[in-house]
């Protein structure tokens, strides 16, 4: 497999913003950008009137915009990333089945959050979700206001982001299915960043002792806790000894795994989450905390699939 990452553009704000983060991820990782346009011959041309503008005529062929849209982008990014090796394709197709097959051929795929809209044949995220449910490799999902600026810690005088220096990559883990899939790549991540990897596991009491931890003994409810953060620690060893260089810091929250994630996300540089394979031809093939993060995390989610 070629190590790629690959963009999708449908040339949104969101779209621009994928691409921003995927060009700076590919130099972290030191390896070459596609971006990739997905064209429907038969959509209708004035579906891109938001891109002409209110003043300018529309086009009327799809074709157009399916050169222009890349080849923009190629600009803008050759400009902020000199020397970054980047090439564009164009593919014919639904865009679902286009990123979908591009995703198997990919390092990760990275995608805008948010579409044109149903003018350009799209539902506002469809594609996105779509994409997430059936793609064979890592998707990283970018939302306009959540580039790499953001991603990095302030100057000390507040005055900008500080070069260099990310916030922490924060790993939603469930310890009951903690895959090596979801793992190398939250360690890689921090590692490209030379970031700290903060891990997140959210537990609850058993049923059998009730649903309010307060009403436990200290005791018993300490001993369970001391449990769940000894599972996290053994979990994370020999990831440890693989990435001496990334500094972990454990955290073992009582509740829904979801909320403590979100709060998280605030000061992340990048989420991290699993979702399981699933072959039913039906449903969102995306779990509760996934679905939770990918809609409310105020920095990048990255879902990566796993058996």
């Amino acid at each position: 497999m070629s190590r790629t990452v690959v963009v999708g553009l449908d040339g949104s704000p969101a779209s621009s913003a994928a691409a921003e983060w995927a060009a700076n991820e590919a130099r972290l990782r030191r390896l070459p950008l596609k971006l990739l346009h997905a064209v429907e011959r038969w959509a209708p041309p004035y579906g891109y009137a938001s891109l002409a503008g209110t003043s300018a005529p529309v086009p009327a062929s799809t074709e157009y915009w399916g050169e222009r849209i890349p080849r923009d982008v190629f600009q803008q990014l050759t400009e902020r990333h000199p020397g970054l090796e980047m090439t564009t394709e164009q593919v014919d197709g639904r865009p679902v089945t286009v990123l979908t097959d591009a995703a198997r051929e990919a390092e990760v795929l990275v995608l805008g959050s948010r579409g044109l809209g149903a003018m350009t044949g799209f539902l506002v995220g469809s594609v996105s979700q779509a994409v997430l449910a059936h793609a064979e490799r890592p998707v990283v999902i970018v939302r306009t206001g959540s580039g790499t600026d953001s991603a990095h810690l302030p100057t000390p005088d507040g005055s900008g982001p500080q070069e260099g220096a990310y916030r922490p990559v924060v790993l939603g883990l469930d310890l009951a299915r903690p895959c090596d899939e979801l793992l190398e790549y939250a360690f890689d991540a921090a590692a490209a960043r030379r970031a700290p990897l903060r891990v997140v596991h959210g537990w609850s009491m058993p049923p059998a002792y009730g649903f309010d931890p307060a009403l436990i003994a200290p005791e018993v409810r300490d001993g369970i806790a001391a449990g769940a953060a000894g599972a996290l620690g053994d979990a994370l060893r020999p990831w440890r000894g693989k990435y001496p260089e990334v500094r972990v810091e454990e955290e073992c929250a009582v509740g829904r795994a979801a909320g403590h994630l979100v709060a998280a996300s605030a000061n992340a540089s990048l989420m991290v989450v699993g979702r399981r394979v699933r072959r039913s031809a039906i449903g969102t093939h995306l779990g509760p905390v996934a679905h939770a993060v990918l809609h409310h995390s105020a920095a990048p989610v990255a879902v990566v699939p796993h058996a």
